[in-house]
């Protein structure tokens, strides 16, 4: 039978929360959350160092990367990488570590995900979907050149031209058209970019895809 210190030790593990190895004290979990967040980047060196998981995860599934990502926390982001975390890891509402610094346009936070080979394509929402429904154009480029795929679509079936078009995003629009997205999808509610545009007030983008469309017709 095992003693009752050894189940409560499986537990916590399987909990996700963080190793109870050397030093480390249960506070420390809280402190790690802390860090990440706020960017205490001594902090949180000191408690890896000293055996924190680096997968340690808060009661919303948002681990220490993602949450010192969505901060934009560079250095944070760059001490964590040292201890290799899991770069995929996507939270309970499906967000990873590059998607939320897309989505807070944190350019250095971005580059150090992306060269710890952060994954770009997956099933749901994805980086360059958040970089396109935030007008986010050099992060947009840059997600593109490292391989994200233009083509995804999002789980209510949009595709980058969508959002970009609803949210008034004239120049990322400008720019799709020029590299040629298509024109004509529609997404679950039966509605393509042009009509999500002038739906929301922006009718010069509705104008600009309407007229690409005329001329590659």
């Amino acid at each position: 039978m095992l003693k009752p210190e050894i189940i409560r030790s499986f537990l916590l593990a399987a909990a996700g929360s963080f190793l109870l190895s050397g030093p480390v004290s249960a506070g420390s979990y809280d402190d790690a959350l802390s860090s990440a967040r706020m960017g205490d980047t001594g902090q949180l060196t000191n408690l890896l160092a000293r055996g924190i998981d680096p997968d340690t995860v808060d009661a919303n599934g948002n681990t220490l990367l993602i949450l010192a990502a969505r901060e934009g926390n560079a250095e944070t982001v760059k001490a964590l990488l040292n201890y290799r975390p899991r770069v995929a890891y996507r939270n309970l509402a499906g967000d990873s570590a590059l998607m939320l610094a897309v989505l807070g346009g944190h350019d250095e936070v971005v580059d150090a995900l992306l060269a710890a080979k952060a994954p770009l394509n997956h099933d749901g929402w994805t980086a360059l979907h958040y970089a396109a429904f935030e007008g986010h154009q050099g992060l947009f480029d840059k997600l593109l050149a490292a391989g994200a795929d233009i083509n995804a679509l999002a789980p209510n079936q949009s595709d980058v031209l969508m959002l970009a078009a609803r949210n008034g995003h004239i120049d990322l629009v400008r720019h799709l058209v020029a590299l040629g997205v298509p024109l004509d999808r529609r997404n679950e509610a039966g509605v393509d970019a042009a009509q999500w545009a002038r739906s929301n007030g922006n009718t010069d983008i509705a104008e600009i895809i309407e007229s690409a469309r005329a001329r590659r017709r």
